[in-house]
């Protein structure tokens, strides 16, 4: 099982970020790489890739408000 975390390294500042979307439904398979989800953080936009392939699970839905370094999926 892998993780999906918001990475501690797109913005400096330590601020929380939104779930814009979730662009893979919960149980979905995917490809490592793949775009699976945007957020925001101060009006910019990132986008979050799969980091390994199998099925998603979600565990933060979108207009979550989550911190760097939070867990919001794993993949199996």
């Amino acid at each position: 099982m892998t993780d999906i975390i918001i990475p501690t390294n797109l913005w400096e500042e330590d601020v929380e970020t939104v779930i814009t979307t979730w662009l893979v439904n919960d149980g979905a398979t995917v490809e490592k790489g793949a775009l699976i989800a945007e957020i925001m953080t101060a009006k910019v936009q990132y986008e979050i890739h799969a980091p390994a392939s199998g099925t998603v699970a979600i565990k933060e839905k979108a207009d979550a408000v989550v911190s760097k370094g939070a867990v919001i999926g794993t993949i199996a």
